[in-house]
């Protein structure tokens, strides 16, 4: 299989938050906020692997600050770590200032995706070229995780 590089596998998605996303403080809910990151990060994988995919593990999702009922959020998608058959994606969430367009980071979340054939059992995936220098660390890291996975549940069994 022929390497692909992480810009081949960004996705970028644009949600208005509206009263029906929201709790009744006004603030995006946690649910709907992860059911967005997993769309995004699976288009990725998909993009990537060009396979239906399945979520196999969120890793971590950070919350940084409230996002409210009218804001604009960019969720951008990006494979940073690739297995045989598994792919991590990073998915980064902004909010925008509409009167001003100032981009905030607002949350972050690595998921593992495994790719699945016609039967839906997992497949072989390209592997990953990192070019820059955040794309080589990104990977670097997405093993760390993927190895910290695997230690634990071994430690489980």
């Amino acid at each position: 299989m022929e390497e692909k590089t992480p810009s081949e596998s960004i996705v970028e998605m644009t949600e208005m938050i509206l009263p029906n996303d929201t709790n009744v403080l006004g603030n995006l809910l946690g649910g709907r906020m992860m059911h967005w990151i997993d769309i995004a990060g699976a288009m990725a994988a998909t993009r990537h692997s060009h396979k239906t995919v399945a979520t196999a593990c969120v890793d971590s999702l950070d919350f940084r600050r409230p996002i409210r009922v009218g804001e604009l959020i960019t969720l951008k998608a990006k494979l940073t770590w690739v297995g045989r058959t598994s792919m991590e994606v990073k998915v980064k969430v902004f909010v925008e200032n509409l009167k001003t367009g100032e981009l905030t980071l607002t949350n972050k979340a690595y998921l593992t995706f495994v790719a699945l054939d016609e039967e839906g059992k997992p497949t072989p995936v390209p592997p990953l070229l990192p070019e820059t220098d955040e794309e080589k660390k990104d990977y670097e890291e997405g093993e760390a995780r993927r190895n910290a996975r695997l230690n634990k549940k071994r430690a489980r069994l």
